[in-house]
């Protein structure tokens, strides 16, 4: 068996959806690896959808500055980590992180779906096996405009089974009082058994991050996300040195060289693997680094059930991924590009799928229907 093409799928809300907020589902890029023996995996990239379509479908120019599509065709899809180095190198003059390393992890993923279709076993069993089948879900959305907002979408999550809240970016880092009245209704909603974890968006310096770890203390919630901008290391240091509250970052970072930095410069605590940026060859070194200096790895998500099913595989392979980001806005790309839903069972638990591969199927008229032409 041999790849034989790659298909792009570009989807995108209609227009007067796309909106300005931190939102991975409003446009999205789909893949489909198909080989000469009729089999065909799916993966997901979340990045740009048309820069990284274009990384892929881009034409040799020479040695080391080539597009990813045609390095493919003709491989072994079975040889993962042979077809990682070999898109490494093959882009290595203009790659090495960012756009062409998502392209090349939503490509993983779709060999990795792909591997698991032909050999009739669900990805975590491929990854060496699952440490959980089902994992405890934090409902993943956006701050209200107000504390008395956030209160309301945070006890809505609550009421609806979710035993763990995650509130995070716009308007946080406005201002001291808004921040605080942020941290507020968020555990206000949530109540006091549930864990709330706050995501600052990346808003801060480091002796601001400080402050607000100090403040938001006395609502123990369970991290404090990206505090810091993503390349501020030798900040993280020093936050995660100081702070009463565990740090948690990484959603920016895709490869095992920058995680490395991250984990060892910066001395993050909580890292957290997008696998549509990563795909799952990469992720696993990355989580194998992780979890040997003793910290913990979790999932991260805000796309479409593909990568969620993917998030799901990952974190049942790994022993220290202890929750699971749900990410709960509700669009279309988010809910309907597969037919599986993978909701939450009645005591805030997500089932890892099952079936063959991602285990999960794209639904055709959904995705035709936001297809970009």
């Amino acid at each position: 068996m041999r790849i034989a093409a790659v298909e792009t799928i570009e989807l995108r809300l209609p227009e007067e959806q796309v909106l300005e907020r931190a939102d991975d589902g409003q446009n999205v890029l789909l893949l489909k690896v198909h080989t000469d023996e009729g089999l065909t995996g799916i993966g997901e990239v979340v990045s740009h959808p048309r820069v990284a379509a274009a990384v892929i479908a881009a034409p040799f120019a020479s040695p080391g500055c080539s597009g990813l599509a045609g390095e493919l065709v003709g491989l072994d899809p079975l040889e993962t980590r042979v077809i990682w180095e070999k898109l490494y190198e093959a882009s290595v003059y203009y790659g090495r992180r960012g756009v062409v390393i998502h392209a090349m992890g939503g490509l993983d993923m779709a060999l990795w779906d792909l591997r698991g279709k032909l050999l009739g076993l669900p990805v975590h069993k491929l990854l060496g096996g699952a440490f959980h089948t089902r994992l405890r879900a934090y409902a993943s959305d956006l701050f209200g405009a107000d504390g008395d907002e956030t209160a309301a979408r945070a006890r809505r999550w609550r009421d609806e089974g979710f035993t763990a809240v995650k509130m995070g970016w716009a308007p946080m880092g406005r201002s001291e009082e808004l921040d605080l009245e942020l941290a507020e209704g968020l555990r206000r909603g949530a109540g006091p058994d549930a864990d709330i974890m706050i995501d600052a968006g990346c808003c801060w310096d480091t002796s601001t991050a400080l402050r607000r770890a100090g403040q938001f203390a006395r609502h123990d919630p369970l991290w404090l996300e990206e505090p810091l901008a993503q390349d501020d290391l030798e900040g993280y240091r020093w936050l995660v040195d100081r702070s009463p509250v565990p740090i948690a970052a990484g959603e920016g970072d895709a490869d095992r060289h920058a995680w490395r930095d991250l984990i060892e410069r910066g001395g993050l605590q909580i890292c957290q693997i997008d696998i549509a940026r990563t795909g799952f060859t990469e992720a696993m070194r990355i989580a194998d680094m992780a979890e040997d200096r003793g910290r913990r790895v979790v999932n991260h998500f805000y796309s479409t059930g593909v990568n969620l099913a993917a998030g799901l595989h990952f974190s049942a392979a790994r022993p220290s991924s202890f929750i699971f980001e749900y990410c709960v806005e509700e669009t279309p790309t988010r809910r309907a590009v597969t037919t599986q839903e993978m909701g939450i069972d009645a005591a805030g638990y997500v089932a890892v799928p099952d079936g063959p591969g991602l285990g999960v199927d794209l639904d055709d008229d959904v995705v035709d229907d936001l297809r970009v032409t």
